[in-house]
């Protein structure tokens, strides 16, 4: 998603913590693993570094991003902290995957689990192509495969199999093909398409992917589904009382149902394939609309002030809020660290009532 397109994974980067918590209670594991191997797909709400390889656009290696994370500099990470990814694998014992233009070369690396999510990025290919480089779904599909073909020549075919089979895919996409592309004005999809058409033209290529995913040896994929977009600051900004958008939301209810149709499907065409829909519109309207129940105060602006209609991201000559912890929202379309904690939180205390976790 990019910088703009970071708005509905923004929240539902929940992907990633919905991610590992569903593929660890669906996959027989509860407890933290050291050998846990994940591999992340996605836009800005997941991405940790890889546009920083990249001559893009989207990009936020540069103050004030960064500013609550260790050391307090940039990563190229979207919020000023940390990701829901980043708090899920800290309460799981295990270190975030690191990006991949970052080690793609390094073997040892690409057996550890590997980040391949890109600001920006869509389903579909020419998605936030006005950020000029930046690794599209597909792009990040053809990488993996790269990584695999590593892996077969450092430990063999058989064992990159079974290793492929083993490893767990998290997947937060699609917030991009609606903020950077069907609901802007100026691009053709959103003159050319009805919204069904151009949910059938998601869907139909969807699938190819996460077939193609398949192939390349992916069992266990949680596949997240998208927040509620209308109610983000770039997108409260079009109405006249900055209240959410009542018809993206619905558009992003329509997309939601319409994943959730497709992995069962896939379940059930796909032999021994164990795909999860998390569904993160819920939690993450209910953090939107009520945020004191949650220890924060304002959900419709952004801590950073920013330039919601144009851009929308935190520059270094913005100005940022002093009480950085009661915002929900960091930039225009980006969840703030605090949002994060409450969000990983939620859904972890949620799928793993039995044990005591240890604060992130």
């Amino acid at each position: 998603m990019g910088s703009m397109g970071s708005i509905i994974n923004g929240f539902a980067s929940i992907i990633v913590i919905i991610v590992v918590v569903m593929l660890f209670v669906g996959f027989k594991a509860c407890e933290a693993r050291s050998d846990l191997v994940t591999y992340v797909f996605g836009d800005s709400l997941n991405e940790v570094g890889n546009n920083n390889f990249l001559n893009s656009l989207a990009r936020s290696d540069y103050p004030w991003y960064g500013v609550d994370y260790n050391g307090g500099q940039p990563t190229g990470r979207f919020t000023n902290g940390r990701t829901i990814g980043d708090i899920i694998s800290s309460k799981l014992g295990i270190e975030s995957p690191p990006p991949y233009l970052s080690v793609s070369k390094d073997e040892d690396k690409l057996l550890k689990g590997l980040n391949y999510a890109s600001g920006g990025a869509g389903i579909l290919n020419h998605t936030g192509l006005y950020f000029i480089q930046r690794l599209s779904f597909d792009d990040q599909i053809q990488s993996f495969n790269q990584t695999k073909k590593a892996i077969e020549r450092k430990i063999g075919k058989e064992a990159a199999n079974k290793h492929c089979n083993e490893a767990m895919y998290f997947i937060g996409i699609g917030s991009n093909d609606y903020v950077n592309n069907f609901l802007q004005p100026f691009l053709a999809d959103g003159q050319q398409y009805t919204h069904e058409e151009f949910l059938d033209l998601l869907l139909s290529t969807f699938e190819q992917q996460l077939t193609r995913l398949y192939q390349l040896g992916a069992r266990k994929l949680v596949v997240h589904g998208l927040g509620p977009l209308g109610c983000i600051p770039s997108q409260r900004v079009k109405s006249r009382k900055g209240q959410c958008l009542k018809r993206v939301n619905q558009w992003v209810q329509d997309f939601n149902s319409k994943v959730q149709t497709l992995t069962t499907t896939l379940n059930k065409n796909l032999p021994n394939s164990h795909l999860l829909f998390a569904d993160t519109y819920p939690v993450v309207l209910d953090l939107i609309t009520n945020p004191s129940a949650y220890g924060l105060k304002v959900s419709n602006t952004s801590c950073c002030n920013v330039d919601r209609s144009i851009g929308g991201l935190c520059l270094p000559n913005s100005k940022v809020c002093k009480n950085r912890s009661e915002y929900v929202f960091w930039d225009a379309f980006h969840p703030s660290d605090a949002a994060n904690v409450v969000l990983a939180h939620k859904l972890f205390s949620t799928l793993f009532t039995s044990s005591p976790l240890p604060s992130p």
